[in-house]
């Protein structure tokens, strides 16, 4: 049989291929300097990734590769995500640069972009084969860069506590896609759905097989989402590792798992959700660890003390809140699932930015630290607070308007079929756990503002770090109060994703 390769069109491949040649010239300058390029180098890769976006813009839709990289709207929409939080990521290491890695820079900001490269790739990827490696292209650098502290035992501990549950999340995966392989007997997500709808027509004919397939692929992306009970490194990770990689690990990575959740689970398995095969099956699994998500994530926040723990489990709740829309399973979810991520990504790095830049002043991450904050750096505050009640849901900031249209898209559901009447419980948790959500970010934004002691830290505001918190500022602020562009624009995701159920 003679063997062909399939057309591709570099041209739609340019972004990935500028943005990962870039993270070569980024460690090369970092090294023909002699590891004396200051900040240099930082602003070197963030202009990289600012010539990628042009490149993103002016590449267009269409395959790059066959199946195994096609952009589309659905690409597109994250790929600006990703973007987004590498930039801002980078924004925020500075005080890093001057005090906790004065060697090995270029490393640093390198591994970032390969990472980022990783996420680019999985998002135009239609196939099994293609979507695996981007994942774990995008994992590997992030294990690296959480222990980069090597003479400090949490960031040690961090890295490789992420890259032992990551290695068997991993295997998880690969197993699962091993046995949709088998099953449909292609590695292409569209062909995979056509070929398990018109060969499988009886879910009992085949067995459990269909079923410890989805299984072993929820507990291999639950990993990559940080859901319960998968979540047991986010804490620990987000502590120990540098915080601009906590930061990045809870938007990018995220984003990227969730990319990937929906290109198999919806592109390539939505008919497990059909009456055709047993009813509900992934979606009801999915419901109940997005419950637990939202739970436990909610309630251990309230509990901690170190605000990049606190921020670990509020992440994993928001994986809770976002994975309503995913089992929602119509247009309106996917869209709002793609809003969430969006508006997610200026709130969670504008906190962290503020996080990074008051622990490079004071070394602390301790909540307690932050008493009279609001008296000595008003804007850091102010802003923080902004992110804080973005983050629980607050109008007319973004994050409301992001989980209302999650919660609508499963009410939306609820009501046009009756065997969907459990996402009515399901989104009657996510409110419930909201009130439990607002407690915590509360506590912070009293801590600031309502102590009689006045901080003895001042912040400065004429740094990149800051530069990043207005940046985050001004999207919480701008999509809360007119968010109809991006909805526009996550409009054409469902039908890019496959999605069919009314």
């Amino acid at each position: 049989m003679e063997f062909q390769l399939p057309d591709f069109d570099l041209r739609v491949m340019m972004p990935e291929i500028f943005l990962f040649l870039w993270a070569l010239v980024v460690i090369t300058f970092d090294l023909s300097t002699k590891r004396r390029s200051g900040a240099a180098v930082a602003y070197l890769a963030m202009f990289g990734l600012v010539i990628t976006g042009i490149l993103l813009a002016v590449a267009g839709t269409g395959a790059g590769f066959g199946a195994m990289f096609f952009n589309d709207a659905a690409s597109i929409f994250f790929k600006v995500i990703f973007l987004g939080a590498a930039f801002m990521a980078i924004g925020s290491s500075f005080g890093l640069l001057r005090q906790k890695i004065q060697h090995h820079r270029g490393e640093f900001f390198g591994l970032i972009l390969l990472s980022t490269v990783g996420m680019m790739f999985l998002a135009s990827s239609n196939e099994l084969l293609s979507l695996y490696i981007g994942l774990e292209l995008t994992t590997i650098p992030l294990f690296v860069c959480a222990a980069f502290f090597k003479d400090n035992r949490l960031s040690v501990e961090a890295g490789i506590k992420y890259l032992i549950i990551g290695a068997f999340s991993s295997a998880l995966l690969l197993y699962g896609l091993s046995l949709l392989y088998g099953l449909s007997g292609t590695t292409d997500l569209l062909q995979m759905r056509i070929n398990i709808a018109t060969t499988h027509l009886n879910f009992r004919e085949i067995g459990m097989l269909p079923m410890i397939s989805v299984i072993m692929l929820v507990a291999g992306l639950g990993f990559k989402l940080a859901l319960p009970p998968f979540h047991q490194w986010a804490p620990d990770v987000y502590e120990g590792s540098p915080t601009p990689i906590a930061a990045f690990l809870s938007v990018g990575s995220k984003a990227a798992g969730l990319i990937a959740f929906a290109k198999i689970m919806i592109n390539g398995l939505q008919v497990f959700y059909d009456q055709v095969m047993a009813p509900s099956d992934w979606g009801i699994l999915v419901a109940v660890i997005a419950s637990a998500a939202m739970i436990w994530g909610n309630v251990a926040a309230i509990r901690q003390a170190n605000i990049k723990r606190m921020l670990a489990y509020s992440s994993i709740a928001q994986a809770g809140y976002i994975m309503i829309g995913m089992v929602a399973l119509n247009e309106l979810g996917m869209a709002a699932v793609s809003f969430y991520m969006f508006t997610y990504l200026f709130a969670n790095m504008g906190a962290f930015a503020v996080v990074a830049i008051f622990e490079d002043t004071t070394g602390s991450t301790q909540i307690s630290s932050y008493n009279g904050l609001a008296k000595t750096s008003p804007f850091h505050a102010a802003s923080m607070s902004v992110f804080l009640l973005s983050l629980a849901g607050i109008p007319p900031l973004a994050g409301f308007f992001a989980k209302y249209y999650v919660f609508a898209s499963a009410i939306k559901m609820a009501g046009a079929a009756d065997d969907k009447s459990w996402l009515y419980w399901l989104v009657g948790v996510g409110l419930l756990t909201s009130v439990f959500a607002l407690y915590y970010y509360a506590n912070i934004i009293k801590t600031m503002y309502f102590t009689t002691d006045e901080s003895p830290y001042r912040l400065s505001v004429a740094s990149p770090g800051s530069a990043m918190v207005l940046i985050g500022l001004i999207g919480v602020l701008l999509f809360g109060l007119y968010p109809t562009p991006i909805l526009e624009f996550a409009a054409g995701i469902p039908e890019a994703l496959g999605v069919v159920v009314p």
